[in-house]
């Protein structure tokens, strides 16, 4: 028979029940979100319907526009100048030059990730996650270097040290006759599609072609499902990385999207790119896993531009937008380093909003590391910042004032708030029809003095205000100031660097 006692301790049990669940959703302690990163590649800030492209572009994002509907939208998401430097920010949360890899990785070059780096894979394996990663890596092929050496439980994608682009190595060398072989042996030895499961070794799948780059993405897609819907019935939270190919040069449509923007190929891939965001939102929502999982969906860089315009097809140049910016991938400008990213997370993010702070790919490792309960590691700089408030909605101006950016091993500019400072002019090499911005461009230090432009009041940086607010620069370089400290406790290894070969040649 219940005494007083049990029933007035029933009773607060079950007004403690009826409180909790009258809580909001936001305020309750969320069980850990599995949580997909979807990384477009080289797409512009003015590119997508909800930044100002889409269907002004002749491309519609229809299913990228729900999904502004549906989270939030940063509109100062800011990267590094190229591929391989904003993949290893986004893995270690840490500026890339701080992992030797602050330029492009090219096949066979001296610089690759550590087996010291502790990566996002990592992370979340650390907290218990199922871990995968589909598509481009980027940051080494060696052992020590792989995704299956830092995290990941399944690699399935291109050479992990080449980008999309090499599916045309091999015809490249057909049409030069460079190497002189068999096709069928160009192929054996040109670069394969690959898989790879944890602590193991790499497995060719595939030669790489034009072919198979076309339809890559929808076999990304398949696998990344495929992936969740295992997880799912093995009842364990996962994190899913998908870095594919939309807006990467060549931008070679499958089939199904052949023709269907008014652009070219380009838009074509944005649009093909939409639809695969919507077989990801649609696959969450079917396996009832979409109110815990949070997404997001960014690019790696500003847009292919000049340099790369002749990977078109009939007349139409392979090339992003921008937006208002100046720049394209491989500069500094803010064309280059700045542009999208959509966050959507159910209940704790609110849905059709947008935010100005500052947010740097940087900022996801310490962001999920605080969602997830993850541990930093403590042993070396960490230069991202948690921005959890941003998602939430808790944090207007966001964790961030300040971000640097590196090529090689230059310091070439800092943003402090809305000023650029660059340290070094950027500017594009040769003339005419040899004119190479980009990459392929120059760079010589400042007469003494950085230049400075507001990008608020002129986006498109064309007046160096530097006499007019030259009180600008002392914050930034303050910022530099403590960079520089940081790398005398912990020095970086050494820059990329495939020009300059003194310290091979030097005698022992």
């Amino acid at each position: 028979m219940a005494t007083s006692k049990d029933l007035a301790a029933l009773l607060l049990a079950s007004c403690l029940a009826v409180t909790a669940g009258n809580t909001p959703l936001a305020a309750q302690q969320p069980q850990r979100p599995n949580v997909v990163f979807i990384l477009a590649d080289n797409v512009g800030y003015g590119d997508l319907g909800p930044y100002g492209g889409g269907e002004l572009r002749g491309a519609p994002t229809p299913r990228i526009d729900q999904l502004a509907r549906e989270g939030l939208r940063l509109t100062q998401f800011l990267v590094e100048p190229a591929c391989t430097p904003s993949r290893a920010a986004l893995m270690t949360g840490r500026y890339s030059i701080r992992e030797g890899l602050s330029l492009i990785l090219v096949p066979d070059g001296p610089n690759t990730l550590s087996a010291r780096s502790v990566t996002m894979g990592e992370l979340f394996k650390s907290a218990g996650y199922a871990t995968a990663i589909f598509g481009k890596w980027h940051l080494g092929k060696d052992p020590q270097s792989l995704p299956t050496a830092h995290g990941f439980d399944e690699f399935y994608g291109i050479p992990p040290d080449m980008t999309w682009d090499s599916a045309t190595y091999v015809e490249k060398i057909e049409l030069t006759h460079s190497l002189p072989a068999p096709h069928d042996v160009l192929l054996s030895r040109g670069p394969q599609v690959i898989e790879a499961t944890a602590g193991g070794e790499l497995r060719n799948v595939k030669p790489f072609t034009p072919e198979v780059r076309a339809n890559i993405d929808d076999e990304l897609v398949e696998k990344s499902i495929d992936f969740m819907r295992r997880q799912k019935a093995a009842e364990k939270p996962f994190f899913l990385y998908l870095p594919f190919s939309m807006g990467h040069i060549p931008n070679l449509p499958s089939s199904g999207f052949k023709g269907k923007s008014r652009i070219g190929n380009y838009g074509d891939k944005l649009m093909e790119g939409d639809y695969h965001v919507g077989q990801i939102l649609d696959a969450l929502k079917e396996l009832g896993v979409d109110e815990n999982t949070l997404l997001v969906f960014a690019s790696d860089n500003g847009p292919s531009g000049e340099a790369f315009r002749e990977y078109g097809n009939a007349g139409t140049p392979d090339m992003g937008s921008s937006g208002p910016f100046r720049g394209e991938l491989g500069e500094a400008t803010e064309g280059s380093i700045r542009t999208f990213c959509f966050i959507r997370w159910p209940g704790q993010v609110k849905p059709d909003t947008t935010s100005y702070a500052m947010f740097s790919i940087m900022d996801f490792f310490p962001t999920f590391a605080s969602i997830i309960g993850a541990k930093l590691p403590s042993d070396r700089p960490i230069d991202g910042v948690d921005q959890t408030g941003v998602l939430r909605g808790q944090n207007e101006t966001g964790m961030r004032d300040s971000l640097l950016s590196f090529i090689g091993g230059d310091l070439v500019a800092a943003r402090w708030k809305q000023w650029r400072v660059y340290f070094t002019d950027v500017y594009p090499t040769g003339i005419d029809p040899q004119r190479q911005p980009g990459p392929g461009s120059a760079s010589a230090p400042m007469a003494g003095y950085p230049k400075i432009f507001n990008i608020e009041m002129d986006p498109h940086e064309d007046l160096n205000v530097f006499g007019l607010f030259p009180f600008a620069g002392e914050p930034a370089l303050k910022v530099v100031g403590e960079f520089l400290l940081s790398v005398k406790k912990f020095p970086n290894p050494p820059a990329p660097n495939i020009t300059q070969f003194q310290n091979a040649a030097r005698k022992e």
